[in-house]
């Protein structure tokens, strides 16, 4: 069993695997896609293939679209050479249930992939011949938040941006380069009317993407390299938009139980590819079965009927609602306390945190009790069905390979906005305490443990990524397994840090609950699983 238009073309012995295949004629889709395209996504990473491509499969599969998706890579060309061409652009999604199911899905629906090289001719030539298309809709992206910054961690300009700026539209060599080059194309050939939509789960997507086009359309105007009306029109929101989105859905690293499950069916040729650029790709990708994209309703050359796949479209405010609901209060902060916990405590599967009593009771108190009031109901989702399913069917799932480790990476920057707007909102209010706030400054104090890199046994691990481990971990050097340290003397200069806890914990009346829990869970060996018994 080959995944490709060859190997698929024996249906039968698919089907009798339990493989759900593509119910339109290919064929005839790939055709009228080339043609007419109106979607074009930049990023053929597991996201895209998840979730995107398989909506657009189940609308081919009904009826309601006649025409699939172009996919552009433009960071990692090798992906597009080493796994969707060989595959005729196919690809398997296992989508991995709660309740120990298995889905197999063939999704046929990308059938056509591009390299976004401005140094190969015929590559970029499709691109902008695209980009000219009448037909072209919505150009989406899943680049993540580092795809759109001009600038490195120090804030100066990188130098393909600065070459960029410098040469115009002809060759850029940066990837935003590249997509306003392709923009432009669109500008000459009769300022054609498209939406920009980032997918990408950060904030404020649309504003980072529409703030990485301007500077460049901006330089290019001031420097006499492209036409003056171009500025204009990348700013005409009845030329182009730059819709806000919400995406949410978890799809990890290919895993190798699920390689296995597809290798006793018989599917051949299913080996990773590590790129060059250390990308790990397989011809599957793996996914949980829950899975949210709420976008601003702003296409001004129209859209397709992508609410009949299950996609939410609405306005920018309740965009940013149902994303402040997910990332303040109902899903990410409850991630975040799993990871610093599930670490010190020396889980490898987030899954199995659901099954200790006390981290099981410490995420539903964060979540209902401390979250839950200050929350914003953004309408189109419940934020209280939202974290029952968070809880019940998404973290607990066996099946999600996630770790504690990788949930762990950058916590530094993830604190202020998972808790601190929580913390805020409680200040703000007039019928609600922040010093009610308990198991909040718990995940704090709980963090700053994580940070001495020692479990609760006594074990030395391993921090995950952090650009403020050099700032911050300096703070708890001197800390050690026992009681009655000075907890306080050590780590009083973090709490103060706006820039972590998006507060100065002292000016908002928790500094002295975080630094007693942090004195209970340094007590000794065992201290932590104690503390959380204590107070959970």
């Amino acid at each position: 069993m080959r995944l490709n238009a060859n190997g698929l073309s024996d249906r039968k012995q698919w089907e009798e695997k339990g493989y759900a295949l593509p119910e339109f004629d290919r064929e005839k889709v790939t055709a009228a896609t080339k043609e007419n395209p109106f979607w074009i996504h930049f990023g053929a990473g597991n996201i895209f293939r998840a979730f995107q491509a398989n909506v657009v499969q189940n609308l081919l599969n009904e009826g309601v679209l006649d025409r699939g998706l172009v996919v552009a890579e433009g960071f990692d060309y090798e992906i597009v050479e080493k796994m969707n061409r060989p595959h005729d652009d196919y690809s398997i999604l296992v989508t991995l249930k709660a309740d120990g199911n298995v889905d197999k899905t063939v999704v046929g629906s990308v059938v056509e992939s591009c390299i976004l090289d401005s140094e190969n001719t015929a590559e970029y030539e499709r691109l902008k011949e695209i980009f000219r298309k009448d037909s072209l809709q919505m150009v989406s992206f899943t680049i993540t938040e580092k795809g759109y910054s001009l600038v490195n961690g120090k804030g100066e300009m990188l130098p393909a941006v600065v070459e960029d700026f410098a040469k115009g539209p002809e060759k850029p060599a940066s990837y935003i380069g590249k997509v306003v080059s392709l923009l432009y194309t669109r500008y000459l050939a009769g300022a054609k009317p498209v939406a920009m939509v980032s997918m990408d789960n950060c904030s404020h997507n649309g504003d980072k993407l529409y703030a990485a086009v301007n500077a460049f359309a901006e330089a290019w105007t001031k420097n006499g390299l492209v036409e003056e009306g171009f500025l204009a029109y990348v700013n005409s929101k009845d030329k182009v938009t730059f819709p806000w989105s919400m995406i949410d859905k978890i799809t990890p690293r290919p895993d190798a139980s699920v390689e296995q499950i597809l290798k006793n069916d018989g599917v051949d040729e299913l080996e990773p590819v590590i790129t060059s650029k250390n990308t790990y790709v397989a011809p599957f990708v793996n996914a949980e079965e829950c899975e949210y994209l709420v976008i601003e309703d702003a296409f001004p050359n129209g859209r397709p009927a992508l609410e009949k796949g299950g996609l939410m479209f609405t306005e920018r405010e309740t965009v940013d609602k149902v994303e402040k609901m997910k990332v303040c209060t109902c899903l990410n902060p409850l991630h975040t306390a799993l990871a610093v916990y599930g670490c010190v405590l020396g889980y490898q599967k987030i899954s199995d945190e659901m099954k200790d009593a006390e981290l099981k009771k410490l995420v539903e108190t964060v979540g209902y009790v401390e979250g839950l009031p200050v929350v914003v109901n953004p309408g189109v989702l419940d934020p209280k069905e939202f974290i029952d399913t968070v809880l019940n069917v998404r973290i607990p799932n066996p099946f999600m390979p996630d770790t504690p480790q990788r949930i762990a990476t950058d916590t530094s920057q993830k604190l202020a906005i998972r808790f601190g707007e929580t913390i805020k909102a409680y200040q703000a209010s007039d019928v609600l305490d922040v010093k009610s706030l308990k198991l909040i400054p718990l995940v704090f104090a709980g963090w700053l443990r994580y940070l001495m890199a020692v479990d609760d046994e006594g074990n030395k691990f391993e921090l995950s990524p952090d650009p403020l481990l050099d700032t911050v971990c300096p703070y708890v050097a001197g800390l050690e397994l026992k009681e009655n340290q000075d907890v306080e003397a050590q780590v009083a200069p973090v709490l103060k840090m706006k820039q972590i806890f998006g507060v100065d914990l002292y000016e908002a009346g928790l500094a002295d609950m975080v630094v007693g829990y942090l004195k209970e869970l340094t007590a000794g060996v065992g201290a932590v699983r104690a503390t959380l018994k204590k107070y959970v």
